[in-house]
C-alpha cells in the first residue's frame, strides 16, 4: 500500500522545509510513504528546498496555473507514480502532519473514498468572527448542494483513495476544495471527515486578495459546478421564477381588462408576455443542458476506463 503526500507550492521557500520535516515516515497499514511537491511556477527557491529535502517526486509546472490546476496535476502525477492513497496538504504548514494517520484511517478501513480534515474553524485562534461565520455558512451551503455532511468544505487537508482520485475532475481555476466535494457527492462517493489540528499561522493567504473577492469567486464556482451536475433543476428554478412573475403580471392585466380599465396597462401585458416566453425558453434550455450533462457523465465513465487501463498497463 503506497501513500503519496502531495504539496502544491507557490513561493514557499520559507515554510516548505518545515512542512516536509513534520511529515510522518511510518504509518500502520502503509508500506511506502512518498512525497510529491508540485511547483506552481515559483520564482523563489522553492525547488531548491524541495531538492535538498530529498523529495521523492517533483512536478514543475511551466508557469503559475493556480491552486486548482496544481492540485489536479498533482493527483494525476501521484496516480501515475502508483499511489493507492493520496493526501493533499498545504506548503505553509497550516495543518498538523501528525494527523495524517488519522486522516487516512477511514480509507484503510474501507469505509470512505475521501476524507476531509475538519479544522473546527471556531477553535482556530487566528480566524476572525466574520471568517468563522463565512466558513460555516459556506460549508452549510455546500452540504445542502452536495448531499454530504462535510463540516469544513474549504479545508485543503484531505485524503483520496485511488478509486476516488481516478474520478476527480477540476474545471475551476480558483480552488478545488468546494468543486471536488460537490462533484464527489453527485458521484455517490463515500465522503467522511475527521477532526484535525492546525499550526500557528505563518503567512496571509495568497489565494484571494480580500474577503469580497473570495466570496464572489466561490459563489460563481458553486453555481457553475452545481449547474454541471443538476442543470435541469437550476434552469427550472430560474425559468419557473420568470414564469411565475409573468403569470402574476398577466393576472394583474386581466383584472384591469375585465374592469374595462386597460388604458395605461398595456405595458403589463407586454412585460408578462416577455417573462412567460423567457421562462419557457429557459426551461427548454434546461432540458438541453440535462441531456448534455448525461453525455458528460458518459464521457467521464469512458475517461475513467482509459485512466484505469493506462495504470494497469504500467503495472
Amino acid at each position: 500500500m503506497k501513500l503519496i503526500i502531495q504539496i502544491p507550492c507557490l513561493n514557499e521557500e520559507k515554510t516548505l522545509a518545515t512542512t516536509l520535516n513534520e511529515l510522518p515516515r511510518q504509518i500502520e497499514g502503509i508500506d511506502v510513504i512518498e512525497t510529491l511537491v508540485i511547483d506552481d511556477g515559483s520564482t523563489d527557491k522553492t525547488l531548491d528546498v524541495a531538492r535538498t529535502q530529498n523529495v521523492d517526486h517533483i512536478l514543475q509546472l511551466t508557469n503559475n496555473k493556480g491552486l486548482a490546476k496544481a492540485f489536479i496535476y498533482g493527483i494525476n502525477h501521484a496516480l501515475q507514480r502508483g499511489a493507492d492513497i493520496i493526501v493533499n496538504t498545504d506548503a505553509d504548514n497550516q495543518y498538523d502532519a501528525g494527523d495524517i494517520p488519522k486522516l487516512i484511517r477511514p480509507i484503510l478501513d474501507g469505509v470512505a473514498d475521501i476524507v476531509i480534515g475538519d479544522r473546527q474553524v471556531e477553535t482556530v485562534r487566528h480566524f476572525s468572527p466574520l471568517k468563522i461565520l463565512l466558513q460555516k455558512t459556506g460549508s452549510w451551503a455546500v452540504r445542502q448542494l452536495s448531499g454530504t455532511q462535510v463540516p469544513d468544505a474549504t479545508s485543503g487537508f484531505r485524503a483520496y483513495s485511488k478509486e476516488a482520485a481516478l474520478q476527480l475532475n477540476v474545471f475551476s481555476d480558483f480552488t478545488y476544495t468546494v468543486e471536488t466535494i460537490i462533484s464527489a457527492g453527485k458521484k455517490n462517493l463515500a465522503i467522511s471527515h475527521v477532526p484535525v489540528r492546525t499550526n500557528k499561522k505563518t503567512r496571509e493567504s495568497r489565494l484571494f486578495p480580500n474577503t469580497r473577492t473570495y466570496l464572489q469567486r466561490t459563489l460563481v464556482t458553486i453555481i457553475k459546478v452545481y449547474s454541471m451536475y443538476k442543470p435541469l433543476k437550476v434552469f427550472t428554478w430560474v425559468g419557473g421564477l420568470s414564469l411565475t412573475l409573468g403569470f402574476a403580471i398577466g393576472c394583474r392585466y386581466l383584472y384591469f381588462f375585465f374592469q374595462g380599465q386597460t388604458e395605461g396597462h398595456v405595458q403589463s401585458l407586454i412585460l408578462s408576455s416577455i417573462l412567460l416566453i423567457v421562462g419557457f425558453q429557459i426551461i427548454m434550455m434546461g432540458i438541453a443542458a440535462e441531456l448534455i450533462a448525461i453525455n458528460r457523465q458518459l464521457l467521464e465513465d469512458i475517461q475513467l476506463r482509459i485512466k484505469k487501463g493506462e495504470l494497469e498497463s504500467k503495472d
